[in-house]
């Protein structure tokens, strides 16, 4: 099934939906997803508080204008997806002081958002249903197989193993693949020997250049209730010919190959990523930055790559009706209260050089594409360090148990002042090296204390820029 027959497959549920919410109730659904370790559930938990509990949020325009009555949960719309444990990660940033355990699966939330409209003819109460799908990035990459075989995927990826850094990572991987023969007999204890070694070079990728970004296929990190099924257990193969026999291991391979997009990828495509009608794409920037410009280059293809994959476009009622288009995509560089304030814009601007290719593409198609660098909760506070008669500005705040800056471990109980270094103020400078790999400070610090109002009503989570996040990915449906 190619990409065209997955779009026409879902029209009569994306008719269905887009009729009800012209007639009945407005309704947007919001997609959250992010790179590695980039955030997503702390950002969706952060989002569902702020808008729950009507915290101060200055560049939220309904929030800041006193036009947002209520946010509350409310039953999801669709009962096949696990529910968004939004109790259970505000429990952890709260009251243990941790922070939720990552994305691996897709969840879902509704919130019924009640407002009162800016003015002019449309003036009054209004309510908007809000539908959240919060799922790992690695799925959205996963997006650029469907129109792949699988010999041109096999060729690319044996081709990136040539890659700076990953040679010592592949070795082992590669040295098993000289011994397998795309000709030779089917054989099942093969194809699951070969894929063991493959998805543990995968697992090296992710601990090392590709911590922020993705080698496809992307459940075989994350396999859920997938784990050991025959979909996931194939992997590339050197020395194809133009067709494979059936009877043979290559034909096992290309078999699976092709149940892995028809079973996985172009369902989620069809069911999920399809009706989403805005989206955010969290990412961890500075860990790209900390570990050098070859990292830096994988993070901006695999943001090149996800906005490929988007159906991009303004929106029209036959659009919503047939084929649904993202009409707004907001990228967000995670982690800025690791940083002092003075580099908040630029590394900001480091991300908006990372997307310019991809943004002049998607603009070009009506859709908007917007930048910002974000803590969806903040973990620290800004304060100066004393080197010698240099004063430098440094973030406080409490890192976790076991982390270490030089000679320093901390024991997750105490307060320190850290210098994290300092981004330059030309973003080119960082792709050129102006930044050593290794040379930024950035340790895992705790979760703020967040203390009861004196009602007993929940603490405000402190955050940096989320309510700029929010305004641009729903603030102009609630006006």
């Amino acid at each position: 099934m190619n990409s065209f027959a997955a779009r026409a497959g879902s029209a009569v549920k994306a008719f269905a939906e887009a009729s009800s919410d012209l007639l009945i109730q407005p309704n947007l659904r919001l997609g959250v997803t992010g790179l590695a370790r980039s955030g997503k559930t702390v950002f969706t938990t952060a989002l569902i508080h702020h808008l729950v509990e009507a915290h101060a949020l200055p560049a939220f325009a309904p929030a800041h204008e006193g036009r947002l009555r209520r946010a509350r949960l409310v039953p999801q719309p669709d009962d096949d997806i696990p529910r968004f444990p939004y109790e259970e990660h505000y429990a952890a940033l709260t009251e243990q002081r941790l922070w939720p355990r990552s994305t691996d699966r897709i969840s879902q939330f509704r919130l019924a958002i009640e407002y009162e409209r800016s003015g002019g003819w449309r003036s009054g109460p209004g309510t908007l249903m809000l539908d959240v799908v919060d799922y790992p990035g690695e799925w959205l990459l996963d997006l650029a197989l469907i129109d792949q075989t699988y010999t041109a995927w096999s060729r690319a990826t044996i081709a990136g193993t040539r890659r700076s850094g990953r040679g010592a990572m592949a070795a082992p991987w590669l040295e098993t693949l000289k011994q397998l023969d795309p000709l030779g007999p089917l054989d099942e204890v093969v194809a699951e020997h070969a894929s063991t070694a493959f998805k543990t070079y995968l697992s090296a990728l992710r601990a090392g250049p590709e911590a922020v970004a993705t080698t496809p296929p992307g459940r075989f990190l994350m396999p859920g209730d997938l784990a050991g099924s025959p979909a996931l257990t194939f992997a590339p193969l050197d020395s194809l010919p133009e067709t494979l026999a059936p009877d043979t291991l290559g034909g096992l391979m290309e078999r699976r190959f092709e149940a892995y997009k028809a079973k996985v990828v172009e369902p989620f495509f069809r069911n999920h990523f399809q009706r989403v009608d805005r989206q955010i794409v969290l990412v961890d920037v500075l860990a790209a930055v900390d570990a050098g410009p070859a990292a830096l280059a994988e993070l901006e293809e695999a943001l090149d790559s996800v906005l490929l994959s988007f159906r991009i476009g303004r929106n029209t009622i036959l659009s919503r009706m047939f084929a649904p288009r993202a009409e707004r995509i907001l990228f967000a560089a995670t982690k800025a209260d690791h940083l002092h304030q003075t580099s908040h814009d630029r590394l900001d601007t480091l991300l908006r050089l990372l997307v310019s290719r991809a943004m002049r593409r998607t603009e070009a198609a009506g859709a908007r594409v917007g930048t910002v660098a974000l803590a969806s909760v903040r973990a620290t506070r800004e304060t100066t360090v004393h080197d010698g008669d240099e004063i430098l500005r440094a973030v406080s705040g409490t890192p976790e148990a076991g982390e270490r800056v030089g000679d320093e471990v901390f024991d997750g109980l105490s307060e320190a002042a850290i210098f994290p270094g300092e981004l330059p103020e030309r973003p080119e400078a960082v792709l050129e090296g102006a930044v050593p790999p290794g040379s930024l400070r950035f340790p895992r610090f705790r979760p703020p204390l967040v203390k009861p109002d004196a009602l007993g009503r929940p603490g405000d989570l402190p955050q940096i820029r989320l309510d700029r996040a929010m305004q641009f990915l729903i603030g102009d449906k609630l006006t």
